[in-house]
């Protein structure tokens, strides 16, 4: 009975990972095009777990849904909804890495009239203070998000090593 719950436990973690794996390549993409937005978003909207890094994919998804919605009167919405549940998300898991560079890449990328951009120089901070205590996976993903980051400056990549 053991052997068979070890079975069921590591194909349940393996399939959350590459579900994560998806959200993450989904997001790294989701700004290059709208459809790629909208890729990225219905790919977080399938998603259900209680995990707060999938939570926090959701929330940005959310807050990418005022970039491609035609309804204006939307758009104020799914931002306030989307950083409402992404700040909950973040103070119940405040050193959680990967929920910070999803928050400083949301702030990058909204347009500064929004005003959500008031975490921008915390989360750098915590990303390069906490950048060599992580797994190897995630150490790829936060480079390659250092490389397009408007954020993190050259001198500051170049430590990311």
């Amino acid at each position: 009975m053991k052997l068979i719950l070890s079975f069921v436990t590591a194909f349940m973690l393996f399939l959350q990972t590459s579900d994560l794996e998806a959200l993450r390549n989904s997001y790294a993409k989701a700004n290059q095009s709208n459809e790629n937005t909208k890729s990225f978003i219905d790919l977080a909207e399938k998603k259900s777990s209680s995990d707060p890094v999938i939570s926090a994919y959701k929330a940005a998804a959310q807050i990418m849904e005022a970039k491609i919605t035609t309804e204006k009167g939307k758009r104020k919405s799914f931002v306030k909804t989307g950083a409402t549940s992404l700040e909950s998300i973040i103070k119940s898991n405040p050193n959680n890495i990967e929920l910070r560079v999803i928050r400083l890449s949301v702030q990058e990328n909204i347009p500064k009239i929004v005003g959500y951009h008031s975490s921008l120089k915390d989360d750098k901070t915590f990303i390069l203070n906490n950048y060599s205590k992580q797994n190897a996976g995630l150490k790829n993903y936060i480079k390659r998000f250092a490389l397009q980051s408007k954020t993190i400056t050259a001198a500051e990549r170049a430590t990311l090593k």
